[in-house]
């Protein structure tokens, strides 16, 4: 054994050393536990709290989400969504011809033309129709045989914009695949819904809209015309603006406002970026991608296999003598608004509703622009998929 095992040892062995370790020892565990008693006494409420502030979450099986104002009913008998299906006064149909798919269109009594053969093609593909009657006419109508099988909704001067916020909400249509919401000056000679539906289902577009026949319509924007080479396109092409690398409107992931289709997921999207009092929806249509459900460059398209055609007939605001704002400076590729007021002006004094439409529709575009950038700007939560800003 070494001398430092000894020294211990003998440390331990006489009762005098032995004691003074004990004693030694003594005052060094007491001040220890002193030291861990009062520290628990300051520091205990502050843990306590912590575990008042955090309870832990009872597990209640009868606590779901239902629908704001259905709490007081039994979960069994909310009927969340609706459909524009008419029923019998009496009695039940003996089949369910439920429609899956709705065609609603502004529809002013002097292009009834073009509304008949627009009505009678969706109803006999077995569509829910509806008529937004911007002209407050509804009674001319009833010279139609269809007029009793269609949904009618009369307020004059509105758009149809207007119209689908208020009565195309989500949970209205949401048993309806694909919402379709056209003008009236649109020529469906070539145009088959049923083929129309199942070429966007295959293809896998969202946000979608027929092509327009170029040799017969007055096209506003070049990715609209249609292709004979394809069933359907995506994108166009023009020097210095769009190529086969661009990603953002208007060389892809968009179309007009004229003869749009949306599918049901879209449309609830589409609907909340509605704004109420925008009634022109300006603006929109560069915007649309975000309600694409997924990449606007693959989910938005043009169908050319079934393509119709634009007569581009002027409805709200007309004058009794057509102007044509090409002709006097409006150019839509620039919204060249206030050369064209100005040209305008000096020719007349008297104001073109036309043209005031048109006045309107600039300015609801430049507010909504804003409330785009703004609302982007709040919004900490949201990220934009996107790094092109709204121009």
């Amino acid at each position: 054994m070494s001398m430092k095992s000894t020294n211990i040892v003998s440390l331990f062995e006489d009762p005098n050393n032995r004691r003074s370790c004990v004693y030694s020892v003594v005052p060094a565990v007491s001040a220890l536990f002193l030291i861990l008693f009062f520290g628990a006494v300051f520091i205990s409420p502050k843990y306590e709290l912590k575990i008042e502030a955090l309870p832990i979450p009872k597990f209640n099986k009868c606590q779901k989400c239902k629908p704001d104002g259905s709490e007081a009913l039994p979960e069994g008998i909310v009927a969340k969504t609706s459909n524009l299906q008419m029923r019998p006064l009496w009695g039940f149909p003996k089949s369910d011809n439920s429609s899956f798919s709705l065609f609603a269109i502004a529809a002013g009594i002097k292009q009834s033309d073009l509304v008949d053969k627009m009505v009678t093609k969706f109803l006999s593909s077995n569509f829910s129709v509806m008529l937004f009657h911007y002209d407050g006419v509804v009674d001319q109508w009833k010279t139609f045989e269809w007029c009793d099988r269609v949904i009618h909704v009369s307020a004059a001067n509105q758009t149809k914009w207007w119209f689908a916020k208020r009565f195309l909400h989500p949970d209205i249509v949401a048993e309806y695949s694909y919402i379709f919401l056209w003008d009236e000056d649109l020529g469906v000679d070539d145009f088959n819904p049923q083929k129309y539906v199942s070429i966007v289902k295959s293809e896998g577009l969202e946000i979608s809209q027929p092509a327009l026949d170029p040799a017969k319509s007055e096209v506003h924007h070049q990715i609209t015309a249609r292709s004979r080479r394809s069933i359907v396109h995506r994108r166009t092409y023009k020097p210095g603006l769009c190529d086969k690398n661009s990603t953002a409107p208007p060389c892809t992931g968009w179309i007009e406002m004229m003869a749009p289709v949306f599918s049901r997921a879209a449309w609830r999207c589409v609907w909340y970026m509605i704004q109420n009092d925008l009634i022109h929806a300006w603006g929109l249509d560069m915007q649309l991608g975000y309600c694409a459900q997924g990449d606007r460059t693959k989910n938005v398209g043009i169908v050319d296999a079934e393509y119709v055609i634009h007569y581009g007939r002027p409805t709200l605001g007309v004058p009794e003598e057509k102007k044509d704002l090409l002709e006097i400076g409006f150019s839509p590729e620039t919204e060249n608004i206030t050369h064209v007021m100005t040209k305008t002006s000096s020719h007349s004094h008297k104001k073109d509703p036309r043209l005031e439409v048109r006045r309107q529709s600039f300015l609801e575009f430049k507010i909504f622009k804003r409330r785009w950038i703004q609302a982007a700007k709040k919004d900490n939560c949201w990220i934009d998929p996107y790094s092109q800003s709204l121009k």
